[in-house]
């Protein structure tokens, strides 16, 4: 067997482990596995919108960036032009 089969194996034996021992605990005990579980999904997307709203951040600064840039060469351009008429006259 490969480390990737026994990893999987023991991952469901490990599942297997857990499903056994919630079913046979209290039901306040699985109140609080679900409430655990709960906070960690909250927690998760939490962390995911948060993710998020920084890239969103980032992606305006580069387009920011690139409008700047894009309106710096455009004024030089304009400069060299009249630079150049005005040499032409």
């Amino acid at each position: 067997m490969g480390n990737k089969t026994k990893g999987l194996l023991a991952l469901v034996g490990l599942g297997a482990l857990a499903y056994w021992k919630y079913k046979k605990s209290t039901p306040e005990e699985q109140q609080k596995v679900k409430d655990k579980i709960n906070t960690a999904k909250d927690n998760f997307n939490k962390w995911g919108n948060d993710l998020k709203s920084k890239a969103n951040d980032v992606a305006s600064q580069v387009q920011n960036k690139a409008n700047d840039v894009a309106s710096q060469v455009q004024n030089k351009a304009e400069d060299v032009k009249s630079q150049a008429e005005s040499a032409i006259n």
